[in-house]
């Protein structure tokens, strides 16, 4: 069995060599391990190496495509469609970061569709890259139904999360669809989307952007990655990147004092500090990344497994 911590660049070469081990080419390898090695070092453990053994059995099962051959269709100078052809969803998003900021730092703007992609990890992973380079950043994915539209008692739209990123210089329903704070009677319901009808819009819109618009699945048609293994997931992604200067040539300046506005709020009781988002995930990051990275035996179990 694996050790129980092993520093973060080890741990990293024993996730590359597995995946080559399923069929991966080395830099997709390293695209994959690397994006879930972020995830363990900023805490968001449910998109890290607990996911690993997943990725595996569906390559394993022919339903991520280990030597994808992708194709990026140009359509301007700021906007690109990218057909990921089943590839495991790391590299499909790793592609499509990279060329929203290209455009975007030759035009001004980014936006680039992606279809036939998989499931990508942490959408934060990817705003990061992006406000690195000093843009500002809008991201939408669909995912396997989980949440029951607004007035529905069925699941069709999934967490579909959105993210966003700038530079700085629950209730459930059960089974007959009537609220309940039974965890076993919601584990036989759906999932109710935020704010009632306002969070089922978000979704909703987060399914129309990610998979109507993008050629991907949508309207509760991606795959469960877990449990279903009839055929690839085809999860559609949207990528939106500009420049921070399209407007104001002071950007900098006028975010710096919006954080500091904000920060000096009065701050209710036992609260020391306001966060702006994001802030706690790079304070993880930081103090995780001089630490090594605990093992659960789970994980431990899973990485002698794959490796054979």
């Amino acid at each position: 069995m694996e050790k129980a911590n092993l520093k973060t660049e080890n741990l990293k070469k024993e996730v590359i060599k597995i995946f080559k081990n399923h069929g991966l080419s080395n830099p997709h390898a390293v695209i994959s391990a690397n994006a879930l090695i972020n995830a363990e070092l900023v805490g968001a453990y449910g998109h890290g190496l607990s996911r690993l053994r997943m990725y595996c059995e569906r390559i394993s099962k022919k339903v991520i495509n280990p030597k994808p051959r992708i194709k990026v269709k140009k359509i301007s100078q700021s906007i690109a469609h990218i057909d990921a052809d089943n590839s495991i969803g790391f590299v499909a998003a790793d592609l499509a970061i990279r060329k929203a900021i290209e455009c975007a730092k030759k035009t001004g703007i980014g936006l680039v569709a992606v279809k036939n992609s998989g499931h990508y990890g942490l959408s934060g992973y990817y705003a990061e890259q992006a406000v690195k380079k000093n843009l500002i950043t809008m991201i939408y994915t669909n995912a396997p139904p989980a949440i029951a539209p607004y007035g529905a008692k069925k699941s069709l739209f999934g967490t579909n999360p959105i993210c966003f990123g700038s530079p700085t210089g629950a209730r459930a329903l059960d089974k007959f669809g009537k609220p309940t704070t039974d965890a076993k009677k919601a584990l036989y319901g759906v999932q109710l989307p935020i704010a009632g009808f306002r969070g089922s819009g978000l979704a909703w819109m987060v399914d129309i952007l990610s998979g109507v618009l993008t050629g991907g699945n949508h309207a509760g048609k991606v795959k469960d990655p877990f449990d279903d293994f009839s055929g690839p997931q085809n999860i559609g992604h949207l990528f939106i990147t500009f420049k921070t200067n399209l407007f104001v040539k002071n950007y900098t300046s006028r975010i710096k004092n919006n954080i500091k506005t904000i920060k000096r709020l009065p701050k209710i009781k036992g609260i020391k500090e306001i966060m702006y988002p994001g802030q706690n995930k790079d304070k993880r990051f930081r103090m995780n990344l001089k630490k090594e990275i605990k093992l659960s035996k789970i994980i431990q179990k899973d990485l002698v497994d794959l490796k054979n």
